[in-house]
């Protein structure tokens, strides 16, 4: 499977992190990155890993203006993108067809060709804009999976939060884990 996974400028990129530790681990799995500008500055803010350390973990990286790259044209393949977080900055501008970097680039051709798109938003509250555009987005088959974690589970940590999120996405990404406790798994 070769997943193509971007972190943009949304707070949470540690849900994106954790995303790319637990594809890096899957020798099934090709994982490609980008990240955002604004992404760049979250990692460095709230992450005591470098972009470097990030970076690493992805089998090939890309820069948020390389609009030659691979990512941007259809003819490459990919099975899945996850976009995670994304900002509503960059929601808004994939729901309204505006590829202007790879990374709106990239989610453009990849609705173009009805491949499988995972997007998380980390924005609270919401506004009626915000909700449209994932509405958009839903409608044209964009799994829109808000940083939301569950908490029938018992979680007694921020990392089994975490695991939850990236288990869910990788619930829509097709691939088998044991990330959290799964409903009929709660006493």
């Amino acid at each position: 499977m070769k997943v193509l996974h971007a972190i943009t400028g949304a707070s949470g990129v540690v849900f994106g992190k954790r995303l790319l530790e637990v594809l890096s681990e899957r020798d099934e799995v090709t994982v490609e990155l980008v990240i955002s500008d604004a992404g760049r500055k979250l990692i460095d803010r709230e992450l005591p890993e470098s972009i470097e350390d990030i970076g690493a973990l992805a089998d090939e990286r890309y820069g948020q203006g390389d609009l030659a790259a691979p990512p941007a044209s259809g003819s490459t393949y990919y099975d899945a993108m996850a976009v995670v977080p994304c900002s509503v900055s960059t929601l808004s501008h994939i729901s309204s067809g505006i590829g202007d970097n790879l990374i709106t680039r990239a989610a453009a051709v990849m609705m173009k060709e009805r491949r499988k798109m995972v997007i998380v938003p980390r924005e609270t509250p919401l506004s009626t804009v915000h909700l449209e555009h994932m509405m958009k987005l839903s409608r044209e088959g964009v799994v829109v999976l808000p940083a939301m974690p569950a908490f029938y589970g018992s979680p007694e940590s921020i990392e089994e939060l975490i695991d939850f999120l990236v288990g869910k996405i990788l619930d829509q990404l097709g691939l088998e884990n044991e990330l959290y406790r799964r409903w009929e798994e709660v006493e």
